[in-house]
């Protein structure tokens, strides 16, 4: 044979089996990578081939799918009260994704969980009829947080402390799923991405702010569990006013009236007296306090809820003038309101802390349970006693304190207040805070909830977490103990 030729035939050959191990490759080895690609046009048509599963509320859906009448996508998503529960749903949009339980579900929802499919359907790729995502979102709890926060910029959650099963979760202002869940809503979403108030975002897990004045639980918490007081009823060392040490900056009292000076925790936590939380923290020093913040779930990396939440972050590496200023909340300290519904909740429950979850089970179209989420799966985060005397002393706050618009007849009720600083110097409107736990003294129903409100359009000077939050928390707090 002609030496050209057999070299031309030899590189032939090469590539001819480049090509056919290259091919053996991606059908072998990147299959399932190239399927489950985002840009793979198939896979959205497969997601919306059929009606999708649901997501379930007290045993209704507030889901559905319709058909398109038009293009390669059959049906698209649609929401029952979609303003209501997009906090808890989010959205599945065939020209943006999906989010929250509608992303982390997708492949139940849409029939390509392999585990909806039998040994046959597997192998031949059949797609399966979709299961469902059951909550434990309660209608009632929900739709009185949504209804109180109105035209609020802000957030609240309702947790059994028991259980740990979220019962409501509303994030303001909200927004209807419905309206990008097609392909030619692009309209729609560059004016939700073009808000300022962000309504995509889910506030409830996902905006961390200072808590002020409800972080004095924590700090509270600290000093009984070290031993820096034995009770909530013997008295501090604390002068009024107090500077902050190695500083000549004076901290201020809400009220220069209250009787602060010196005060027992019980009094420091009825007038939220800025001076006696202060100097604890700085007393027991940053370790201490982080300590006892992290037992509450700060600065955990991951919180899955099962939609994962932001960090609560308690700072490290500072002075003692800044770890005085996290005893009120402030410096950078941060929370979301699931991690101080969270607070309350572990009070509330003997200082245990159930592991907040709003999925109860995921089940396949017959109703068979996928995976079940267990109720009451508890750590210990500070000692009985500890939680009874921190309850009694929230209790006062409401009774005779600063957070009396929370009581509710009937009913055991505690609770703090909080009204955060914003922006350089405060120069912005400041949050308000309430965080609190109720018993129903017949039933021995219990719930524990979190309010922040970012923005009430209302005067500075009305700005409080007993004026804007503690109304909300009482709302969903009689709604739950009703339930």
């Amino acid at each position: 044979m002609n030496r050209t030729i057999r070299r031309a035939s030899v590189f032939c050959l090469l590539l001819v089996l480049a090509l056919l191990g290259r091919a053996t490759w991606v059908q072998a080895y990147q299959a399932r990578a190239l399927a489950d690609d985002d840009h793979n046009r198939r896979k959205t048509i497969a997601q919306y081939a059929q009606p999708l599963g649901d997501i379930i509320v007290a045993g209704s859906p507030v889901t559905g799918s319709k058909g398109t009448q038009a293009g390669d996508l059959a049906y698209k998503r649609t929401y029952t009260k979609g303003e209501l529960y997009a906090a808890v749903t989010g959205y599945s949009s065939q020209a943006y994704g999906a989010t929250q339980l509608e992303g982390i579900y997708s492949h139940v929802l849409d029939g390509t969980d392999d585990r909806l499919r039998n040994p046959l359907d597997v192998a031949t790729g059949k797609q399966a009829a979709p299961g469902d995502v059951l909550t434990t979102i309660d209608p009632d709890v929900q739709k009185a947080a949504y209804e109180a926060l109105g035209d609020d910029k802000g957030a609240a959650v309702a947790i059994d402390p028991g259980t740990g099963r979220i019962l409501g979760m509303v994030s303001t202002p909200s927004y209807d799923p419905s309206k990008i869940s097609g392909t030619t809503d692009g309209d729609s979403w560059q004016e939700l991405l073009s808000d300022p108030d962000k309504p995509l975002v889910n506030r409830a897990l996902r905006q961390p702010l200072a808590p002020g004045s409800t972080f004095k639980l924590v700090v509270a918490s600290a000093a009984l569990e070290n031993g820096l007081y034995s009770s909530v009823d013997e008295r501090t060392d604390s002068p009024d006013p107090y500077t902050l040490p190695g500083t000549s900056t004076v901290l201020k009292n809400e009220s220069a009236s209250a009787p602060c000076e010196n005060a027992t925790l019980r009094t420091a936590l009825q007038y939220s007296c800025n001076n006696v939380f202060a100097k604890v923290a700085a007393d027991l020093g940053e370790d201490k306090v982080r300590a006892m913040a992290e037992k509450f779930g700060f600065n955990a990396e991951k919180l899955d809820v099962p939609v994962r939440a932001s960090k609560s972050v308690y700072p490290s590496g500072m002075d003692r003038s800044s770890t005085a200023l996290t005893g009120i909340g402030q410096f950078e300290v941060t929370a979301t309101p699931m991690q101080m519904a969270m607070v309350s909740a572990a009070l509330a429950n003997g200082g245990e802390l159930a592991a907040p979850h709003m999925v109860s089970e995921v089940t396949d179209p017959d109703g068979d349970a996928l995976q079940k989420f267990a109720d009451g799966d508890t750590k210990r985060v500070v000692s009985a006693s500890t939680a009874e005397q921190l309850r009694s002393a929230m209790v006062t706050v409401v009774e005779r304190g600063t957070g009396t618009n929370a009581r509710i007849d009937g009913a055991e009720v505690g609770g703090k207040t909080g009204t955060a600083q914003n922006g350089v110097g405060n120069s912005n409107t400041p949050y308000a805070w309430f965080t609190s736990y109720a018993k129903d003294r017949s039933t021995g129903k219990e719930v524990a909830v979190a309010v922040v409100v970012e923005d009430s359009g209302s005067a500075r000077s009305e700005v409080s977490g007993n004026g804007l939050a503690a109304p909300i928390a009482q709302k969903m707090m009689k709604a739950a103990l009703e339930r």
